[in-house]
């Protein structure tokens, strides 16, 4: 509910989560229509850190492999006052103001998180009125030339 009222949000994800990022943040502009890019969290302060204020949100995907270079981006994304969510496998990222904990084996982590990343941009497409069914501007094929 919160992210159906942003404009703008960025999906965080380090080694094998980063894919799985980049989808969360396709799905969520394709159908919610709200401005999102994924990057890899070790590179967050190289740029998309500039665009952080309070309120900013941030999705994190943690697999639970690499839990404890993840914690490291979220907490200066947390310094800056950025609203944090998490996708987590067995590993919680602890003080995000949500965070969705799955209890999987860490080699299934991209079969369990990507319905959850469907399912936030469904919701969001869906609070904000919009028929996520019916995408604007999206072809059903693709041409390839």
């Amino acid at each position: 509910e919160e992210l159906a009222n942003k404009s703008n949000i960025y999906y965080l994800g380090r080694g094998l989560d980063l894919p799985l990022a980049m989808e969360g943040a396709l799905k969520i502009k394709e159908i919610a229509y709200i401005h999102a890019e994924a990057y890899p969290a070790g590179e967050s302060k190289h740029g998309p850190i500039a665009l952080v204020e309070k309120g900013f949100p941030i999705l994190f995907i943690n697999n639970g492999e690499l839990t404890e270079e993840l914690e490291k981006n979220f907490q200066e994304m947390k310094a800056r006052s950025a609203v944090t969510y998490a996708i987590s496998v067995n590993k919680s990222l602890q003080f995000s103001e949500q965070e969705i904990l799955i209890n999987a084996d860490e080699r299934l982590a991209g079969i369990a998180i990507s319905p959850i990343i469907q399912m936030i941009a469904y919701y969001a497409s869906v609070r904000r009125g919009y028929n996520p069914d019916k995408p604007r501007n999206l072809a059903k094929t693709v041409t390839v030339e």
